[in-house]
């Protein structure tokens, strides 16, 4: 199982809200980039990066930073937040992000979710952001009223090969990441037979919780506030969990 620190951005910094709550965020760097070479440093081979001001304005507004990051290391980077259009995905594509992530757009506007697919084959994935069982979106500021194991089915069938689920309850809470929902998505990704990959977020907050994590056979986990504060030593964490074997 991959561990994947998490980058969020918000005005150009590296910064934490609690359960994405815009006005409860903490500043853990004034430059990205540095928090970025600070995870390379320290073993991580991939960085997965949000551009929260994009994903409550419908647009990439922190791209310069995601950039700059690109430029910094040499890591594997995924990149979500803000990204509603084929242009914006080109941009990151062109720029280096190894892997897209759409979330507002699988489920307003499956058009692009489907074109995207179509030209960026293995390049694209799709976060599904859950709040109590429903899928929230515009910076999950406002409810779908999509149950998220159905959106999970939807994008399965439309040929999407890789899910981040996040917890939004219990993201950035230092609590403990909800199995019981995980297991509602692993159970049908067991009974379809799907190939459909699944990275977790969401309270991840110690070690043990990416030892249990792992044994779900999800993907990857990706671990935020816990990494910044020092509840997850990474180093630690990649010399006891990564390689933890996935479906």
């Amino acid at each position: 199982m991959e561990i994947i620190p998490a980058i969020d951005i918000r005005g150009g910094r590296c910064v934490r809200l609690v359960q994405g709550d815009y006005d409860r965020e903490t500043v853990f760097a004034d430059d990205p980039a540095a928090a970025a070479l600070r995870w390379r440093d320290a073993g991580a081979t991939r960085l997965h990066v949000v551009d929260l001001d994009g994903a409550r304005e419908g647009r990439a507004t922190n791209a310069a930073s995601v950039e700059r990051i690109l430029a910094a290391v040499d890591t594997a980077v995924e990149v979500g937040g803000g990204i509603r259009d084929l242009e914006t995905v080109q941009r990151y594509v062109n720029a280096g992000v190894e892997r897209v992530v759409l979330g507002t757009a699988a489920v307003k506007d499956q058009a692009l979710l489907k074109a995207a697919l179509a030209s960026f084959a293995g390049r694209i994935a799709v976060g599904v952001d859950a709040r109590e069982g429903i899928v929230v979106t515009e910076g999950w500021l406002d409810a779908s009223g999509v149950a998220a194991p159905d959106l999970v089915r939807q994008v399965a069938e439309m040929g999407v090969t890789r899910v981040i689920y996040t917890d939004t309850v219990r993201d950035g809470t230092l609590t403990e990441p909800n199995f019981a929902a995980l297991e509602v998505i692993v159970s049908y990704i067991r009974i379809s037979a799907t190939k459909l990959k699944i990275i977790y977020a969401g309270g991840v907050s110690s070690i043990d919780h990416l030892r249990r994590l792992a044994g779900t056979g999800v993907e990857g986990a990706i671990v935020g506030r816990a990494l910044y504060t020092g509840d997850i030593d990474l180093s630690e964490a990649l010399a006891t969990i990564e390689g933890a074997a996935g479906w």
